[in-house]
């Protein structure tokens, strides 16, 4: 198969749909034969995934990676960004946590030229194995006042030499404006990267859109090469914390009813995808009193601030009704940060998340958490409950040891495939975890609809739902985009 040149997609904003129009792409280049990759210089996002070398990448390279049918890399994700407060993050480097920085001492050039210098070549190395690359930009391509900064956008798109395609969203307004200022604001040698404008989260019938098409043209110089419809038919892992917004607020009736406690920096959302795949849950999310009263199971999920989180919950309230939730014989289940929120305290001597160093807990389940500066990120093949007949699958990304307090014996909730053990077995109505992918496994699921009246499990697997909707992802995409114009583009 012949090579591709490498192709990116850039936005006129944030949440556009970069993510998920490059994922298509990378579904449709598999299926048409050839190797791709995906790649994404810098990512802010909170949800994130470990790599089986015990790296971590954002959620959407993986993502991307798996509709590629490929390996998930660090190389795909050099630099990634996850927030742990206002304007603080902690910086991963190659997969690896290199410590907190505030947005001003991450923006500063030496710092900025240093991480460019990485991301570039680990974008090389990928280049040498893959074809195409399919690279995703960051935000807006015009942000005139960061871009002697970018490592991500134009910058990136020049160093690959990529063809290069603006994605607009025209749900939110303003399209024409967005799409023409975006270009015009470009350097001319940039400008010229710009293969094609694809407009993206149309509603409606796209042939009323012809004429808009003809003046977008005419007045940007550059050709629309796709309408993409609004995908509401195509469930992927979503990475953006913006699109919680969109979430279920609400129980219903005749399901078991999964209350997700939407924390202030609650990350790797996705965990729960699994449960809005089975019909037997609904998943919704809420804080109040009257939703958690309404809930079969309450989750609190992971979190990049578990320390800020759980002091949120206590003045809240939230933290009573999590534990009158169990009271009232409600189950109760921890994941990662939400796990190390359910024990007795969680203790921070070296101040890795802030000023406090010891917070009272929810206090469901009888361990402590003390924070230390090592990450652990691996993936894991464990038994569920120790149950030979439960092999599954999942993945780490911790900070912090959690213990038992006292001389109490305490069932662990998994048997690792070292001979391990990890998690917490309070009983059948309340656990914890640290193992992210966890409610992925129909064992798993199946131990929570039991005696919530939830029926039959689903007759797909969750990889074989996934692997469908990766499919028909990359129909809808292929059906709205000129492929054939933009495979010759690659092929120049």
């Amino acid at each position: 198969m012949e090579r591709l040149r490498p192709i990116m997609l850039v936005g006129t904003g944030s949440d556009v749909g970069k993510s998920l129009l490059c994922t298509g792409l990378c579904r449709i280049f598999k299926q048409d034969g050839y190797a791709p990759a995906p790649f994404k210089s810098q990512n802010m996002a909170l949800n994130s995934y470990s790599t089986p070398g015990g790296g971590e990448i954002g959620r959407a390279q993986a993502v991307q990676a798996e509709a590629c049918g490929i390996v998930p890399d660090t190389d795909m994700n050099p630099v990634l960004l996850k927030p742990v407060g206002d304007s603080v993050s902690q910086v991963v480097v190659e997969g690896k946590p290199a410590g907190n920085m505030s947005a001003q001492d991450y923006f500063r050039k030496e710092n900025k030229e240093g991480l460019w210098e990485r991301a570039l070549a680990a974008y090389r190395r990928l280049e040498e194995r893959y074809s195409p690359v399919v690279l995703e930009g960051a935000g807006s391509i015009s942000e005139l006042n960061l871009r002697e900064r970018d490592i991500t956008n134009m910058r990136m798109a020049e160093a690959a030499d990529a063809r290069t395609f603006l994605v607009a969203d025209i749900e939110r307004g303003g399209v024409f404006a967005a799409v023409y200022g975006s270009v015009m604001l470009l350097p001319e040698r940039q400008r010229r990267l710009l293969r094609g404008v694809i407009v993206n989260k149309f509603r409606g019938d796209v042939s009323l859109f012809e004429e808009g098409r003809r003046m977008m043209e005419k007045l940007t110089g550059v050709p629309v090469v796709g309408v993409v419809p609004a995908l509401r038919d195509v469930h992927i892992p979503e990475e953006d914390s913006m699109s919680l917004a969109q979430k279920e607020r609400r129980p219903r009736r005749e399901k078991v009813n999964v209350a997700v406690v939407p924390l202030q920096h609650i990350s790797n959302f996705t965990d729960f995808d699994a449960l809005e795949f089975d019909g037997r849950f609904h998943v919704y999310y809420t804080d109040e009193a009257e939703g958690l009263e309404a809930a079969d199971v309450v989750v609190l999920p992971g979190t990049k601030n578990t320390i800020g989180d759980l002091e949120y919950l206590q003045r809240r309230g939230t933290a009573e009704l999590v534990r009158e939730a169990y009271r009232r014989g409600k189950r109760v289940v921890g994941i990662c940060g939400g796990y190390q929120m359910l024990g007795l305290r969680v203790e921070d001597p070296l101040h890795v998340e802030g000023s406090r160093e010891s917070v009272e807990g929810i206090g469901l389940l009888p361990v402590v958490t003390v924070m230390g500066r090592e990450k652990v990120v691996c993936q894991s093949d464990f038994l569920f409950r120790g149950n030979a007949a439960w092999g599954c699958r999942g993945y780490q990304i911790h900070m912090g040891e959690t213990r038992v307090e006292g001389d109490g014996v305490v069932e662990p909730l998994n048997v690792l495939a070292d001979g391990g053990t990890e998690g917490c077995w309070r009983d059948e109505r309340c656990w914890g975890t640290y193992m992210h992918g966890i409610l992925d496994n129909r064992a798993v699921l199946d131990e929570l609809a039991v005696g919530e009246g939830g029926g039959l499990s689903p007759e797909r697997t969750y990889a074989e739902y996934k692997e469908q909707q990766y499919d028909l992802l990359a129909e809808r995409v292929r059906e709205a985009l000129d492929m054939d114009y933009i495979y010759r583009t690659l092929k120049e």
